[in-house]
């Protein structure tokens, strides 16, 4: 492949709901371009960008992937993201990298929840963007409707600059509103020019004047000409074009049939003449003295990139994908890791082109390439020893949805752990839990498909099994009365016996942060000072799991204030003992109780869902404290609800939602469980003890 500039690149992401056409289109431009003789197709997966064995068997993109596009002289870098809100990770990780957008949306199926999201994943980013509709190969498919639901999303920002021509229900060409003409399609990207179907006339005179007033609005001379009734040119309304999407004062809608490469053509030209080259964008780092540095993708500056994405396949090995934003690398470099502190050799250099590596000599600033043979993380920065510079780490998604895993063979553990390692590598939305308290080990993701696709891929890749189980919630015990126990523990088996003896009053301490507090008030050397710390001993081991389920008891204030000992026969254990046998007597006859983890839960949702939500939540034992309005139609939720209310809330709250509802949550306090619950819970913990 050869080597471009920082000017003849445009790095562009694919956005869109799930299966609404995505990686069809980007299989589309690879064969426009060249890479593959024959297109693939997602139904039989043999696409270039789903080559993942879990994207072939299920049919959807799991993972983002590159495809380097080669189109009158110019790179495009296509990134084709997943559209199933579990893989947001990987979108954002995409999006990251991107200069540009293509949100994606199926003419039949409609603007959809993941339409919604990818605009606001542009707004975040910042990315300019075009529409395009998809699947107008399909009969009932109505590119109108789509554009009419864009405007009343978007406003008058949304200008269509292709409509299709429709013969006998079959998409057989084009009307272009920027050069006013018709083109009918050929094989492959061929077109003929043709006049301008008599009914597509009106429609060619409203989009063209509604496009006309938006690059009028580019400069002040434009104004006044489109005033004085000058036409413009076709390069004239280009660039201007090119301005307005820049800013984002103009969002172009244009369409296609990827599946027969109909209208993908001139979505690569488009893409060339509308979309921003990379030194066109800013991109800051800081200096090691904190100071600012403006990489803006100028190749002249000193040389950085950093690392969006990371990809761990045990045939393709490692390959960190990499965004330059300063300066030329070149095969043999010597980098310092900025985020890891210390210089790495990069020996080749790669371009993807999906799963096949493709050696290149340089990369300029702004263009993307891949690394292999590095620690490198995602996240880590690339500089100079002499110019250290560091860019931000992408804020991903956090994983709130878990489930409590374990080895189907007790001997793959080791095995397991280390691949989980490798693909929170791959995945930074992937978090595996220790939970010492309930003896299980947790796996969070993004959502329920999400968790399956990990243990999927688990045993794919690495022949591991696990078996998935609802969580057990990281319970507490408690008192809330006061107990007086004597305690004697005395054991006599020839020789030295054992001998303690302690008198215990117990109370609430009123502090929920710490097992216990422990004091003492013996007089007259009852009990001998020396064997106090064993005292503290014994009840700093009963706390860890209390007598009523096993969980660990906070809140407990003990005192010791009497007892007795024998000269011969009393140590340090047996006073641990008495002392233990008195915890556990005085716990429960002080009112034990269970203690619930509470959190804190934030859902966003569109208005209109606002009823069903809080209706939700109340069934689910929570408290909602407010409303807050966020704007876009939108109301964050914010509510208190027991954790142990919250397992399956991610495909609950979408299913109510549509999809389109979010929810993050904090831990916030322990309080009483209702009895019902504490006698469930007590019940199933005995069990459990009783298998174990």
């Amino acid at each position: 492949m050869d080597v471009y500039k920082t000017g003849a690149i445009r790095n562009v992401v694919l956005l869109g709901h799930g299966s609404c056409g995505k990686t069809s289109l980007a299989e589309a431009m690879a064969f426009l371009s060249g890479i593959v003789t024959r297109m693939g197709k997602v139904t039989d997966g043999n696409t270039v960008s789903d080559f993942d064995k879990e994207e072939i068997k299920r049919k959807f993109s799991i993972s983002a992937s590159l495809i380097p596009v080669e189109w009158n002289k110019v790179k495009i870098n296509v990134l084709d993201a997943p559209g199933f809100f579990d893989f947001v990770g990987e979108t954002q990780e995409a999006a990251s990298a991107a200069d540009a957008a293509v949100i994606v949306v199926s003419g039949k199926a409609g603007v959809q929840v993941g339409t919604q999201k990818a605009w606001e994943l542009c707004e975040r980013f910042g990315l300019p963007r075009m529409f395009y509709i998809t699947d107008m190969d399909i009969e009932d498919a109505d590119y109108f409707a789509v554009v009419d639901a864009l405007k009343e999303l978007y406003g008058s920002k949304i200008a269509p600059v292709n409509f299709p021509i429709r013969e006998g229900g079959k998409l057989t060409g084009r009307v272009s509103v920027v050069s006013q003409k018709a083109f009918k399609f050929g094989a492959k990207d061929a077109e003929t020019e043709a006049d301008v179907p008599g009914d597509a006339e009106g429609t060619l005179e409203e989009f063209r004047e509604a496009l006309m007033e938006n690059v009028a609005e580019s400069s002040e001379e434009f104004m006044d000409r489109y005033f004085g009734g000058d036409e413009f040119t076709d390069e004239e309304v280009a660039e201007a074009m090119a301005v307005n999407i820049a800013d984002d004062s103009l969002v172009p809608v244009s369409m296609g049939s990827p599946i027969n490469a109909q209208g993908v053509a001139y979505l690569m030209n488009d893409i060339i003449s509308f979309f921003p080259a990379p030194d066109k964008r800013t991109v800051a780092g800081k200096n090691a003295d904190g100071s600012a540095f403006d990489a803006d993708y100028d190749d002249t500056k000193a040389k950085s990139a950093y690392v969006f994405k990371t990809i761990v396949d045990p045939f393709l090995g490692k390959y960190s994908l990499i965004k330059v934003c300063s300066g030329v690398i070149k095969n043999d470099d010597v980098l310092y890791n900025v985020t890891q502190e210390r210089e790495e050799k990069l020996n080749k250099l790669y371009v993807l082109c999906g799963s096949k590596p493709i050696e290149v000599p340089e990369l300029h600033a702004g263009d993307i390439g891949a690394i292999a043979k590095t620690d490198a993380k995602t996240g880590d920065s690339f500089a100079t020893k002499a110019a250290q510079v560091s860019f931000d780490k992408v804020e991903l998604a956090k994983p709130y949805t878990s489930k409590a895993y374990k080895a189907v063979n007790k001997g793959d553990v080791d095995k397991i752990a280390q691949g989980f390692a490798r693909l929170m590598q791959e995945d930074q939305t992937i978090k595996i839990v220790n939970d010492a308290a309930n003896r299980q080990t947790l796996i969070y993701g993004i959502g329920d498909q999400h968790i399956d696709v990990i243990v999927s891929m688990l045993q794919e890749r690495y022949k591991v099994q696990v078996e998935l189980e609802k969580p057990r919630v990281a319970f507490r015990e408690t008192i809330r009365k006061k107990s007086d126990v004597d305690s004697k523990y005395k054991k006599q088996s020839g020789g030295h016996g054992q001998y303690g003896h302690v008198k215990m009053r117990f109370e609430p301490s009123g502090d929920m942060e710490t097992g216990y507090v422990f004091e003492e008030e013996v007089v007259g050397g009852a009990v001998p000072k020396n064997y106090f710390p064993a005292v503290e001993k014994g009840l700093a081991e009963a706390v860890v799991a209390g007598p009523l389920a096993s969980y660990p008891v906070v809140g407990v204030k003990a005192v010791l204030y009497d007892g007795s000992y024998h000269p011969v026969d009393s140590s340090e254990m047996a006073f641990k003992t008495a002392t233990s046998m008195a915890f556990k007597k005085g716990f429960m006859e002080a009112g034990p109780v269970l203690l619930e983890p509470i959190v804190i839960m934030r859902v966003t949702v569109n208005d209109k869902y606002t009823g069903d939500v809080m209706g939700d939540l109340n069934k689910r034992r929570g408290r909602v404290l407010g409303m807050n309005p966020i704007g876009s139609g939108k109301t964050c939720i914010e509510a208190e609800v027991p954790e142990l209310e919250i397992y399956g809330y991610s495909t609950q709250l979408r299913s109510m939602t549509g999809g389109s509802g979010d929810f993050e949550f904090e831990f916030c306090r322990y309080e009483q469980a209702p009895s019902d619950v504490q006698e469930r819970e007590i019940a199933e913990r005995a069990a459990l003890k009783e298998d174990e």
